[in-house]
């Protein structure tokens, strides 16, 4: 070659080959972010729920209202996968009225304590009864 300028080409990767690093990146950051949600999506109210047999509730497209009895007798409001809001009687009736005009077909379910009084739990009811709740699901544990 007279005073022209020599090229060396590059050898290509055969398609057969993938840079990994890219991927190992992405799974590190997402282990990471899997690592710090995870403990806040168990937050909640200690309940020690009664076992009996019952059917599993059909998931819905509709997150449902939870009331919650803890064993202390006080009352936690929770709408599908958010954090739980304690509540007195009144305050949850105005809250549960308000999302039943929302979104009318919601869903509704007491958890209650095996150790509140019996009591407390039909309270709780009549006070979802009283806020326009059609139907009220009473959550529990498989005996298994």
């Amino acid at each position: 070659m007279s005073g022209g300028v020599a090229y060396r080409h590059k050898r290509k990767k055969p398609m057969g080959e993938i840079n990994v690093v890219p991927y190992i990146d992405v799974m590190l950051v997402l282990l990471v972010i899997f690592m710090i949600t995870a403990p806040l999506l168990t937050q909640g109210v200690k309940v020690d729920l009664p076992r009996a047999p019952a059917e599993t509730v059909a998931p819905s497209s509709i997150p449902p209202l939870v009331v919650t009895v803890d064993a202390a007798g006080d009352l936690h409001f929770t709408k599908g996968a958010e954090r739980s809001v304690q509540l007195d009687a009144e305050r949850l009736a105005v809250r549960v009225a308000a999302e039943l005009r929302l979104q009318p077909q919601t869903p509704v379910y007491v958890r209650g304590d095996r150790n509140v009084p019996y009591g407390k739990v039909v309270a709780v009811m009549a006070v979802l009864q009283q806020s326009g709740v059609p139907g009220v699901g009473l959550l529990t544990e498989s005996p298994e």
